[in-house]
């Protein structure tokens, strides 16, 4: 490498010289410095080896101003960049800005792809080191396409993927920390809250590192004073932002979803007329779960109660309906109101003694507006009450939140994950209106 200087955070000494490991997983808090790392990471390496190195965002368009000018950022301070326009140089890196990519000196490439067209990864001869940031973005469809591609005989290949840890629910959670089996079951990987107390660890051949602003000597105080404040009106942004621990950043689609013990729920809902229990069956196989649940409306008060849970996968329509009369003896006796878009399998259910039968229209969970409309339907309830039995319900709303647009505007329409048992409640709710609270904050879909 020609002469240069790099102020290293103590923070980040080990990771950014360890090329002992496949996969690195690199979370943190804003500000914590992560990318700047990483930055500094394969540009070390791409001088001490011929290396091909592809840098990966779901839109192609945002490496412009953010990886493509912090690497120029670094190598400038590093004293290491070329100027404008040169092609070529002895000892400093040239770059392009169409397309967007760094040359170095020995012939290591640095290039820049978007995962908003599969068509893009069609040109990744040669690549043995992989930075996908901002990886919770990117589709987990997209995330296994990239490892199917990379493959460079005689190299070691390397994955370094970075984010902010935003929910639970993202596949990034679920793949390095906690996954759900086909059962609704979870099992640990690794208990993040370690990750938090130990910095960094290795777990199943991964090197795992955790962040946060304090861990960045070079940031000014104000910036971390600034999401210090985010405590007092945003404290669920300020776990993630400040903290750099997984949970919930966005508007909250349920806020009035609360959990009690199962046996004080049972207690509650013994009362309630037959009539105001209802049952919802939402379809899955592959990605997706079947889910029942079991609902009881306090027509009275408003308040919406979830008692009873059943969530699997990968089940056959057959063993399912033996799985479903070993899980609840009594299901057959009960009418049940399932996705309408699946008409064979209602028809079948029908043919096992099930008293199954489509939803209405208004309540296809595929249309747009039949979502925005049962959603503001389950937000009339003054009080959503789940069993603290229901652990895939919980998982699913407790945290559930609205999709953001790329502009950062709020998609009423849509979540964060594709929450099942919300679904089922829908579809449980079918023939119940709730009464148009006018007077309540949350009755809009915005929750204005």
């Amino acid at each position: 490498m020609a002469k240069a200087t790099m102020n290293i955070s103590p923070a980040f000494d080990n990771f950014i010289f360890d090329w002992d490991y496949e996969k690195y997983l690199i979370i943190g808090s804003y500000g914590s410095g992560k990318s700047h790392a990483i930055v500094q990471k394969i540009i070390i390496k791409a001088y001490e080896e011929k290396r091909k190195i592809c840098v990966f965002r779901d839109v192609y368009d945002t490496h412009k101003e953010s990886t493509f000018d912090l690497i120029k950022q670094v190598l400038d301070d590093m004293g290491l960049l070329a100027g404008n326009g040169v092609r070529k140089h002895a000892t400093k890196v040239c770059f392009k800005n169409s397309p967007l990519e760094f040359k170095f000196p020995n012939g290591s490439r640095i290039i820049f792809k978007g995962m908003d067209s599969t068509e893009k990864l069609k040109s990744l001869n040669g690549v043995s080191i992989v930075w996908i940031e901002e990886c919770s973005e990117v589709s987990y469809d997209a995330y296994l396409e990239i490892l199917g591609r990379i493959r460079t005989p005689n190299k070691s290949m390397h994955f370094i993927l970075s984010c902010n840890p935003v929910g639970k629910f993202n596949w990034v959670y679920q793949q390095f920390f906690e996954t759900l089996k086909e059962d609704g079951t979870t099992k640990i990987i690794l208990n993040d809250e370690l990750l938090y107390e130990r910095k960094v660890l290795v777990k199943n051949g991964v090197y795992y590192h955790h962040s946060t602003c304090d861990d960045n000597p070079f940031l000014p105080k104000g910036y971390i004073d600034r999401l210090d404040d985010l405590r007092t009106y945003d404290k669920a942004l300020w776990v993630v932002a400040r903290l750099g621990r997984f949970g919930t950043s966005g508007m909250r689609v349920l806020p009035q979803f609360e959990v009690m013990n199962k046996k004080m729920v049972m207690h509650n809902i013994s009362e309630i007329p037959q009539r105001f229990h209802k049952i919802g069956f939402d379809f899955g196989f592959e990605t997706s779960y079947n889910a029942v649940v079991r609902v009881a409306i306090d027509d009275k008060n408003k308040w919406l109660y979830i008692y009873k849970e059943y969530y699997k996968n990968k089940m056959t329509d057959d063993k399912t309906a033996k799985d479903l009369l070993e899980w609840d003896d009594s299901i057959q006796e009960d009418e049940i109101k399932a996705d309408n878009a699946e008409p064979k399998t209602i028809r079948y259910f029908k043919q096992q003694g099930f008293n199954i039968r489509p939803c209405r229209k208004k309540c296809d969970k595929k249309s747009e507006g039949s979502r925005i409309a049962n959603t503001k339907k389950c937000k009339r309830f003054r009080r959503i009450i789940c069993s603290s039995d229901c652990k895939n319900t919980i998982r699913e709303l407790k945290e559930l939140t609205y999709k953001k647009n790329h502009d950062g505007s709020i998609d009423y329409g849509h979540f964060n994950i594709d929450a099942h048992t919300f679904s089922a409640i829908w579809y449980a709710l079918d023939d119940y209106n709730v009464a148009d609270l006018k007077e309540r904050k949350n009755n809009s879909i915005k929750g204005e």
